[in-house]
């Protein structure tokens, strides 16, 4: 049973389609979704996330494995949404990340544009093609493999 979401989705919607939550949740709205094929999520990256703190000192950027996280959570709503009911309470781990490319810092007051598409899907494993951009420009890319387990 497909959903109809109204967009944008706020964190409220979110929480209801994610398990995640602060300070992991890496997702902030979704603003296009497009049933069984692609979503586009944004990030509003602030200069309080916790990681900065360390990641690094006096030169703060968002660590890559964030990133690549972002867009897995990305995937995660596309599907939730895709199946609706039929994946309430359902997980999606990670499993695995291809192709994982960095072409841009990620930094405090960017805006992460997280669009993720559907490649394959078999049983209960989905294979996503993720981009990353800041401002058009593309930050990262991956393709990431997630599966599906009830809870």
């Amino acid at each position: 049973m497909t959903l109809d979401p109204t967009l944008p989705i706020d964190i409220d919607g979110i929480h209801r389609l994610l398990p995640h939550r602060y300070p992991f949740l890496l997702i902030d709205r979704v603003i296009e979704f497009e049933v069984g094929k692609r979503v586009l999520c944004y990030k509003n990256v602030s200069a309080n996330e916790h990681y900065f703190q360390g990641h690094f000192p006096g030169h703060p950027v968002m660590p890559g494995v964030l990133v690549i996280e972002a867009l897995a959570q990305a995937g995660g709503i596309l599907t939730h949404l895709t199946k609706g009911k039929d994946c309430e309470g359902n997980l999606s781990y990670l499993v695995k990340v291809d192709a994982a490319k960095f072409s841009r810092m990620v930094v405090p007051g960017d805006r992460l544009e997280l669009e993720v598409s559907i490649k394959r899907e078999i049983r209960n494993m989905t294979m996503y093609s993720g981009v990353a951009r800041v401002d058009g420009q593309q930050a990262a890319c991956a393709e990431i493999v997630c599966a599906e387990v009830k809870r």
